[in-house]
This record gives structure tokens, C-alpha cells and sequence, in this order.
């Protein structure tokens, strides 16, 4: 690159700090912008066009256009040549522009004129901000040179906009991070929290886009990649004989820090003008606008890592660290673009409520709020930029919607639906220590959902008969190497002291699909919920599943134990599984150790194949567990991770309660026990059709015990099996609504 132009770029971004520090209003700080700009690149127009919502563009300043067009001209994401920048991020460079393809001719604006037409997006971290544009009347094709300074210039635009320079009055922009946000995301963990914004990794903040001095702000670069490259040689050297798939990572991390196509961008960006920080997040800028486009999950990671990478980058030139000196708001809510289950643990129940703008329901991060009954809402966009720390918000789990600064009108409606969940859960302490027994005298037997320590106190307080399934793989999931079997042993010895004689279900670990262990090595399968996961690695490796048995075994002391196999989908496997139980336990007699008083091995029916298993297998399991999550997920085909289909199929659906009443049946005709697990046990309406198909055990989480009671102590069975056999009989699809209304009458 030519010396003259980088003068030139760096001579345009100097006047472009000078437009950013002068007194101006916002909108006449973004007018002088666009003369800066065309008259520096020679054109005879240039505009900014930033977005007023999602959806909608609108053009805030303008040299060359109709002025009266400013404010005025709108266009949806995806119209015309600048909503094509603004959809697919990126760049549009045609001599020809009323010829070219989506153009869209805008009679106010006068741009019929011109032929040239540049367009740059305006964008931050993977943030769409808006749209630059430069064009001219003479037909030509911008040159790389000039694409790239204006790349340069957009980048230098997003960071002001963060900055709040374009507000003001008659400002192109309203003021950043005071305004009322709503942000859809999707539920994960049920529930209603009101507190206030911690932001789990703090946003760097650049304030100085524009450097004099590029030689200085090399040396700055220079000094701040080899610490990095130093700090990512130090975390090797200690990971050497750690886990193989943590040392890719970091193998990764080297490799991008030592990346020369990396470097010579961010030299040619300081070259331009830009500081090293910003240099730095115009790369990282990039990285998310491709990540965001790229459907390959390696490369996804790959971008990720340099995402990550970027980031401690940044906090190095910055100084801007994690650790801001900050200290915990009142009523914490987590803001985070991801988190592990290990970070999310050290939080603990200090957090009122977590949103995570990536994620999914069945998280790492999921599995852990659900433990600490934390409402969790997971895929809100843009909320870590959107949230400052100590911002007031509101967080619907139910509905899967966050508030962020919310007004009145909305802080009293929520305020009422926390009062109203309140004063529910009172009226249900009343009925803590009633059996469940329905009208026509149905006793059901209500259990609780466990995974943690934590999660035990609420035994006596939800008015738990038990545990129905404590989830043994979170202890796994929250560490960074294989627990020992000894600290297995306490574990599980805590939990069955914790619970006084009551029953407690152990479920072996259930591995695999969205539950990767961070020091077992993810396998590359195209679709893992169907892969290997829960029993089938057990059984693959059985060296786990024994120190596990042992260590169940000998915690329960002489005290009756009950475990039970996930995942089991044929006979065969639960049979394997059992002869594994049983050669520990002669393992364990022959160590002298002593065995529990009554020994229960039950298997977790999630797979349709195992409802038409022989009739023998029947016989011989102890108990059996519907885990209602994955059953209803196969069932229907349907990925409960997907939002297009995971809502199209109702628990109530016939052939599913058809299915259901089938598993009694055969369970009835051995005398097997029988329950269900998951979250349509503590959706009060399902619980009770379910109880009508003729389960009478309910595991859920300890929050929807009341819930559930409640409606059950009012209801008959008898009448409801009635209600839903006359809608099977009509040809209904599902029963709900037949259901909904007898329950409306109660």
C-alpha cells in the first residue's frame, strides 16, 4: 500500500477526530461526517444510514442527496442496495448502480443522478449499526484501496455511535444504553426475576478509535501480542499432560496469536489511522460477521477462538480487565454471551435470574440453573450489548422475555405477575404435608428433580415424597478432570444423608449428545442426540460406570439404594447394564465393604423401541422412569432444541397420551413400578392427564410441586380419563381443549 494513501486515510480519519471533539449537536457531528468523507474520497455523495429498529433503515445524514430526504427515507433490511448491505454485512461496489441487482430507486432522495455506488456496513462486534455509502455520477468501479479506507472509516463510525457522539438534540440517534429494550429469547429455565444487570465479562469500551502516531501504536500492538502469545505459551506448558481436548484449544489459540495474515491486518488498519484497540475490534468486528454466517461447527469454534482471543487482546491494550472492581449489584442478574456450568456454580444462588444471549435448553448452563431453580433465558440477541452493568431488568422465564430498563406500565405488570406467583406459592405451603390424593381417591406420589447439593434442602420444603432422579452428571460437568471415586463416595453419601429415609433415585451418567464432559473428547457425530450418549457409553466404557457403582454402593452405607440406567432402548443393553451391578457387588463383598439393605435397578424409558420390549424385560426391571423430554422428542421426530419444531407437538397430543396409557398397560400386567420424569410433570394441566392415563408417580423440579398438588387434590381421574377417551373417540387431535374446559368448571 502506497505511502500517499495511507497519508491520505490517516489525513481523513485526523478531521474525522477533530468532527468527533468539536462542540456539535449530534446530527450536525454526523453531517460534517459525511463532507469529510465524500470530499476526502472525491465523490460527490455520501450517507449514513443507521438502523432505527431491527427491521427498518433510515437515512440520518446525507452530502449530496436532498437534504429534506434526511429523516425522512426509509427502507426495511434486505430493500435496495443498502438494505442488501445492511442483511447480508457485506460490501457493494458496482459502477452501475440503477442497473444493478435490488436496486430500488427513491424518488426523494434525487439519487437518480448518480451511477457509482459504494456500500460499507457499519457494524461492531458482529452488531449491525447501519449502512456507509459513497457514490458518484461518473460510472466507475471503486478501487480495493478505496473499499478498504472506507471499511476503516465505517469501523471508526460504529465505535462513536458506541460512544454516544451522534446524540443530541435533533440527533440522528437516540441515546445508547437509557432507552426501554425488549428482547425475545427463548426459555430454558421457568420462572420471574426483577433485579439488576452484572455483566459476566465486562465490554471492553475503545475510546480512542483515531491514533497520531502509527509507529507508537504498532509498538503497542507488538508489545501487547507477544504477552498475549506469552500468557497462551504459560497456559500450554501447564496443560501439557491435561486433557487433549483443552490442549487444542489452546494449540488453536496459539496458532492465531501467531498468525501473520492476523498481524498484517491490523498493521495495514494502524497504517490507515485507527489505534491498536481499534485495529484490534475491526478484526474482531470481522470475525463475528463471518462467524455469524458460517454453518461449519469447526469453523464456527475456530472463529470463536479468535473471538475469545481478541478479546484478551483487547483487555491487554485496554487495561480494561475482567476484574473492574465492581462489586455485585443487589439482586444480580447474570448477563453473559455463554457460560460453563463451573463459572455458573461460583455464582451460586446469589444470581436472581440468567440470560444468555447464545446457549440452548439443553445447556450445560441449562442443566445448572434448573438445579438452582434460577430463571434462565437463553438465545437473547444482542442483550451484552444492549445491558451496562447495574441496569434495571426484568426476566420472564416463562415466556422467554427480558426486560432491560423497562417503564412503569411494564415494571407494574411484572411486579404484579412476581406478586400473584408469591402469594401462589403460599397457598400452596398450606398444602405441603397433604398426600395427593384426587377426588375419587387416586393417591399420586410427588417427587423431586435433583442434581446438586444445593437442591436437597428443598426436600421438606416442596413437600417432596422423595427424589425420583438425582442427575449424577453435573458433578462431572462442573469439573475440569474425572472426579475421584472417593469424593464420588461423600458426595453421594451427603445426598442420602440429606435425605432422611427418603427414597432417592440415582440415574447414572447420562453423557453425551448436549452433555460433553470437558476433559472427554467431543466425537464428531452428525447427530448426537441419536448418538453416543448415557448407556451406550457406559457401556462401551465400562471402567466409569464401575467406579461410579462402587462408589453409589458403598455411600449408601447398608441403607437401600436405588439406581436406575438412562438412554436404555433394548433389553439386551438394560441386561448388560444389570450384570455390571452385579459383579461390583461381588466385587464389593470381596473387598469386606458393606452392600446396601435392598439393592433397586431400574432403567429410564426415553427411546419409543423399549415400550415394545419382550415382556420378560418387564419382569425383571425393578422400576421404570418415562423420561417425558427425550420420549416425546423421538416420539414426535421432533428436536426439543429447535424452536420451528419443538412447539408444533402437544404433550396432550392423542397418539402421545395413546403411547402413554400403552407403557402402563404393560408395566400393570408385570406389577413394574412406574413414573415420569420430566418437565410436563410439573405443568399442572399435563401432570393431571398424565395421572389420568394412570401414572401414579410424578417427578418434577421442587418449584412445581405445589402447582400440581393443587390442581390434583381438585380434580377426578375417573372424569378426566372419560373426557379424554370421548375426545379420542371423536377424532380430536388433542385432547387440551376438551380438557381445559372440564377443568375451567372444577
Amino acid at each position: 500500500m502506497a505511502d500517499s494513501t495511507e497519508s491520505e486515510s490517516r489525513k481523513l480519519l485526523g478531521r474525522l477526530r477533530e468532527a468527533m471533539a468539536s462542540d456539535d449537536a449530534g446530527q450536525a457531528r454526523l453531517d460534517k461526517i459525511t463532507h469529510l468523507i465524500a470530499d476526502s474520497m472525491g465523490t460527490e455523495v455520501c450517507s449514513v444510514y443507521l438502523f432505527r429498529d431491527d427491521e427498518t433503515l433510515e437515512l440520518c445524514a446525507t452530502q449530496g442527496l436532498n437534504i429534506e430526504s434526511v429523516h425522512q427515507t426509509r427502507m426495511r433490511i434486505g430493500e435496495g442496495l443498502v438494505g442488501r448491505v445492511a442483511r447480508f454485512g457485506k460490501v457493494v461496489n458496482t459502477p452501475d448502480a440503477p442497473n444493478a441487482k435490488g436496486f430500488r430507486y427513491m424518488p426523494e432522495t434525487g439519487e437518480e443522478r448518480y451511477s457509482s455506488f459504494l456500500g460499507v456496513p457499519i457494524q461492531r462486534l458482529g452488531e449491525m449499526l447501519g449502512v456507509l455509502v459513497v457514490q458518484s455520477k461518473e460510472a466507475r468501479e471503486f478501487s480495493s484501496d478505496a473499499v478498504y479506507a472506507l471499511e476503516v472509516v465505517a469501523m471508526v463510525i460504529a465505535e462513536m455511535t458506541e460512544l454516544g457522539a451522534f446524540v443530541g438534540e435533533g440527533a440522528a440517534l437516540s441515546p445508547l444504553h437509557q432507552q426501554a429494550v425488549l428482547i425475545h429469547g427463548t426459555s430454558a429455565q421457568e420462572g420471574a426475576a426483577e433485579g439488576n444487570v452484572w455483566l459476566h465479562e465486562p465490554r471492553v469500551i475503545v475510546t480512542n478509535p483515531i491514533a497520531d502516531d502509527p509507529q507508537r501504536e504498532l509498538e503497542r500492538l507488538n508489545g501487547a501480542v507477544e504477552e498475549l502469545r506469552v500468557g497462551v505459551d504459560k497456559m500450554l506448558e501447564v496443560s501439557r499432560n491435561g486433557d487433549k481436548e483443552q490442549l487444542q484449544v489452546l494449540e488453536a489459540y496459539r496458532m492465531f496469536a501467531n498468525s501473520k495474515g492476523w498481524m498484517r491486518r491490523m498493521e495495514e488498519d494502524i497504517a490507515r489511522g485507527l489505534s491498536a484497540e481499534a485495529a484490534v475490534e475491526k478484526e474482531q468486528s470481522q470475525a463475528r460477521a463471518r462467524m455469524s454466517q458460517v454453518q461449519d461447527a469447526y469453523l464456527r469454534e475456530r472463529l470463536s477462538d479468535l473471538d475469545d482471543l481478541s478479546n484478551r487482546l483487547l483487555r491487554i491494550l485496554t487495561g480494561q480487565g475482567a476484574d473492574t472492581g465492581a462489586e455485585l449489584p443487589e439482586n444480580p442478574i447474570l448477563i453473559a454471551r455463554n457460560i460453563g456450568p463451573g463459572d455458573l456454580l461460583e455464582y451460586g444462588r446469589s444470581l436472581r435470574g440468567i440470560v444468555l444471549e447464545e446457549g440452548s435448553v439443553g445447556s450445560h448452563a441449562a442443566i445448572v440453573a434448573r438445579a438452582l431453580a434460577i430463571p434462565l433465558v437463553v438465545n437473547a440477541k444482542r442483550v451484552t450489548t444492549e445491558a451496562l452493568n447495574g441496569d434495571h431488568i426484568m426476566v420472564d422465564g416463562d415466556q422467554g422475555v427480558v426486560h432491560l430498563r423497562p417503564d412503569e406500565t411494564v415494571v407494574g405488570a411484572f411486579r404484579d405477575k412476581i406478586a400473584m406467583h408469591t402469594q401462589a406459592q403460599e397457598r400452596y405451603a398450606s398444602i405441603r404435608n397433604k398426600s395427593a390424593v384426587t377426588t375419587d381417591g387416586q393417591r399420586i406420589n410427588m417427587m423431586m428433580n435433583a442434581g446438586l447439593m444445593a437442591d436437597l434442602p428443598s426436600l421438606d420444603g416442596s413437600g417432596a415424597e422423595g427424589v425420583g432422579l438425582f442427575r449424577t452428571e453435573l458433578q462431572f460437568l462442573v469439573r475440569n478432570q474425572m472426579p475421584k471415586r472417593s469424593e464420588l463416595v461423600a458426595l453421594y453419601k451427603r445426598v442420602l444423608d440429606a435425605a432422611h429415609g427418603k427414597p432417592v433415585v440415582f440415574r447414572t451418567l447420562d453423557i453425551g449428545s448436549d452433555k460433553v464432559l470437558p476433559y472427554m473428547k467431543p466425537t464428531d457425530e452428525p447427530n448426537p442426540a441419536l448418538g453416543w450418549r448415557a448407556i451406550r457409553v457406559g457401556l462401551d466404557k465400562p471402567g466409569v460406570m464401575r467406579m461410579q457403582l462402587q462408589a453409589l454402593l458403598r455411600a449408601a452405607e447398608g441403607r437401600p439404594l436405588s439406581v436406575m440406567f438412562p438412554f436404555v432402548a433394548q433389553f439386551e443393553e438394560y441386561r448388560a447394564a444389570k450384570a455390571e451391578v452385579e459383579k461390583t457387588i461381588e466385587r464389593e463383598r470381596i473387598l469386606g465393604h458393606v452392600l446396601p439393605s435392598d439393592l433397586e435397578v431400574g432403567a429410564m424409558l426415553e427411546t419409543p423401541s423399549l415400550a415394545y420390549a419382550p415382556q420378560k424385560f418387564f419382569d425383571e426391571v425393578a422400576f421404570i422412569s418415562i423420561g417425558g423430554n427425550d420420549l416425546k422428542q423421538f416420539f414426535f421426530a421432533a428436536d426439543r432444541e429447535n424452536e420451528r419444531v419443538r412447539r408444533r407437538y402437544d404433550t396432550l397430543n392423542v397418539s402421545f397420551l395413546s403411547f402413554i396409557e400403552r407403557i402402563v398397560e404393560r408395566c400393570a400386567i408385570s406389577g413394574t413400578p412406574l413414573s415420569f420424569c420430566g418437565e410436563d410433570a410439573g405443568r399442572p394441566v399435563e401432570a393431571v392427564c398424565l395421572a389420568a392415563m394412570g401414572i401414579r408417580t410424578l417427578s418434577m423440579r421442587p418449584a412445581s410441586i405445589g402447582p400440581v398438588k393443587s390442581l390434583l387434590l381438585r380434580v377426578d381421574l375417573g372424569e378426566l380419563r372419560k373426557i379424554i377417551s370421548d375426545a379420542r373417540h371423536r377424532g380430536d387431535q388433542a385432547v387440551r381443549p376438551a380438557v381445559m374446559e372440564y377443568l375451567r368448571g372444577l
